[in-house]
């Protein structure tokens, strides 16, 4: 099983990001924190690098959920959404919640990581 679920579109990196945003949204997720790895490498190493962009998406239902199911789920939450400009597309990788649980030995948890999934699929089938 792979430990992200992706896709790939021949949009520009803000585009991308602002339809991934908005499809969160409609999921029940926001976006809590958002990085920039090429800006953050250009100004502490110097180093040019292609755009990628790291966002943390929440959705606090699920979240709740998570924590009462599992309480050091806070280890692997929020889930990562990753983006990156190659050529002309910007790849959009999502993590996979399912992977993500597979160690933990609580079947609750691993219900709600189905759910989240699903949610996260949708999110990439309608960017």
């Amino acid at each position: 099983m792979k430990y992200y679920i992706n896709k790939t579109i021949h949009l520009e990196m803000e585009e991308t990001t602002e339809r991934a945003t908005a499809e969160l949204k409609k999921e029940g997720f926001g976006v809590v924190t958002q990085f920039d790895v090429d800006k953050a490498l250009k100004e502490k190493l110097n180093v040019k690098f292609r755009p990628y962009r790291i966002l943390g998406v929440c959705n606090p239902p699920f979240a709740l959920k998570s924590i009462h199911a599992e309480d050091k789920i806070g280890t692997i939450i929020p889930c990562n959404v990753m983006l990156q400009t190659r050529d002309q597309n910007t790849e959009i990788a999502m993590v996979n919640p399912v992977a993500m649980v597979q160690e933990i030995d609580n079947e609750a948890m691993k219900e709600i990581a189905e759910e989240i999934l699903e949610r996260l699929q949708r999110v990439l089938d309608n960017i």
